[in-house]
Parts: structure tokens; C-alpha cells; sequence
């Protein structure tokens, strides 16, 4: 068999691969939401349903309020080196564009969430 023959079957069956796997997992395959940043960003857009009383008056100083800092949680960033642990409870911050200012947020959670599932607002910058 030729080179230049190997190298045809090798394409071919290389088009044949990736169409079997865009077929069987389509977005999957190229998104990235199993990622442990896109969970995290999962988690907190799908449960922050409170905040502190300080963290809650700046964002009534902003014009703001929970339900659009909730929204925006998924696109924002997740600054995994300044995440932190305090007993049974995890403190993210993240980083995420709210209207017109960016805002960076840190979130506390608890570490088992069959627990307590929701997630609290604790500070605004």
C-alpha cells in the first residue's frame, strides 16, 4: 500500500470518527461545562437565593439586585485560587460583568449540597 493511499484511508476514517462523535454527543463535545469552573458557575446561578445584609446594600448602592447578579453568573469567571474552605462551608469569588460594572463576588456554599443547597451572597466589590 502507497503513502499516498494510507494517508486517504487515514482522512477518511478520521471524517468518519468525528461524524460518529458529533452524531452521538453534539454541543457536548466542544463545550467545556464539565470543567470544575463551569460547575461551580452552574451551581451558584442555580441557587443563589439570599444575601447578607452588607453584601445585599451594595448592591441596592449599585441599582442592583440579586436576580441580575444571578443571571450574570454564568458568564462570568470563577477565580479558582481565591476559592477557600471554612468548616463545612466553601467561599467562591467570582468575577462577572452586571450591567454596566463588573463585579467581583464571593459566595459562600456548603461543601455537602444534599444539605443545603442554597447559596448566599456574601460580599460585593
Amino acid at each position: 500500500m502507497t503513502l499516498s493511499r494510507r494517508l486517504l484511508l487515514f482522512a477518511v476514517g478520521l471524517l468518519i470518527g468525528g461524524a460518529l462523535a458529533w452524531w452521538s454527543f453534539g454541543e457536548r463535545l466542544t463545550n467545556a461545562a464539565w470543567t470544575p469552573r463551569e460547575r461551580i458557575k452552574l451551581r451558584v446561578a442555580a441557587t443563589l437565593v439570599r444575601s447578607t445584609a452588607t453584601a445585599g446594600a451594595a448592591l441596592a448602592a449599585r441599582g442592583l439586585d440579586l436576580e441580575a447578579v444571578r443571571q450574570a453568573v454564568p458568564h462570568g469567571e470563577v477565580l479558582l485560587p481565591r476559592t477557600r474552605r471554612s468548616g463545612d462551608s466553601l467561599f467562591y469569588t467570582l468575577r462577572t460583568p452586571v450591567e454596566r460594572d463588573t463585579l467581583t463576588l464571593e459566595v459562600q456554599v456548603f461543601e455537602d449540597h444534599r444539605r443545603d443547597s442554597t447559596a448566599t451572597l456574601v460580599r460585593v466589590e
